[in-house]
C-alpha cells in the first residue's frame, strides 16, 4: 500500500498501518524536498497503475481535494488492534481509526476521516465524510457531526447535538446546543465566533 502524504499525520498512520499488517511500499507527496519518512521512500508521482492507498492528510480540505482528483485507487481502511470498536460499526473506504479509540454500537462513520487517539464516539452517532474526530473527543450518543468537520482536542458533545458541515470546534470545547454549518465554536458551554458562509 502507500500513504498519500508524508507529514506528520503520514507518521502516524504509517504506524497504524504496520499494526493492521500492511506492506508500505512509498509515501506520496509533492514535497520534491522530502526523500524519506520513517524509513520509506517517498515518491513525488503517482504510479501509473491501480494502488492501495490512504490518504495520510490531515487537513479535511486538502483531504477532500486529493480524493476529487482522482487517480487508480482502492482506498485502504486502518482500524488499530488496540482500538475496542463494535462489530455493528458502519465505517467508509479511507477511514483510519488511531490506538485507545472506543466505537459503541450502531455508530456510523464515512469515508476519509480520521478518528484520532482515544477519542470516545458513542452508540448511534453518524460521523459523516472527510471527519476530524480529534484525541480525547468524547461524543455521546445520537450525535451528528456534519461532512468535513473538525472537532478539536479534548472537546465534548452532548447527546443527540447536530453539528453541520465543515465547522471547526476548539480544543476542550463543551457543546449544549446545535451547530449550524461552517460555524467556529470555542468555550464551555460552546460558542459561535465566527460563521463561514
Amino acid at each position: 500500500m502507500y500513504l498519500y502524504g508524508a507529514s506528520g499525520h503520514g507518521k502516524v498512520a504509517a504506524e497504524v498501518a504496520e499494526e493492521c499488517g500492511y506492506n508500505i511500499e512509498a509515501y506520496i507527496d509533492e514535497n520534491p524536498s522530502k526523500i524519506k519518512v520513517l524509513n520509506y521512500p517517498v515518491i513525488h508521482e503517482i504510479p501509473p497503475y491501480n494502488i492501495e492507498i490512504l490518504i495520510s492528510i490531515g487537513n479535511n480540505r486538502l483531504r477532500k481535494r486529493v480524493v476529487n482528483r482522482g487517480g487508480l485507487f482502492s482506498y485502504v481502511t486502518l482500524l488499530h488492534p488496540k482500538a475496542v470498536i463494535s462489530k455493528r460499526l458502519k465505517i467508509g473506504e479511507g477511514t483510519i481509526v488511531m490506538p485507545g479509540v472506543t466505537i459503541n454500537a450502531a455508530v456510523k462513520i464515512g469515508k476519509h476521516c480520521i478518528i484520532n487517539t482515544n477519542a470516545s464516539i458513542d452508540h448511534d452517532c453518524t460521523v459523516e465524510d472527510f471527519v476530524h474526530i480529534s484525541p480525547n473527543v468524547a461524543l455521546a450518543g445520537n450525535v451528528y457531526i456534519g461532512e468535513g468537520t473538525h472537532v478539536g482536542i479534548g472537546a465534548s458533545v452532548i447527546q443527540g447535538i447536530e453539528i453541520g458541515k465543515w465547522c471547526t470546534i476548539g480544543a476542550g470545547a463543551v457543546i449544549i446546543s446545535d451547530v449550524p454549518d461552517g460555524s467556529t465554536v470555542v468555550g464551555n458551554p460552546g460558542k459561535i465566533i465566527k460563521v463561514k458562509v
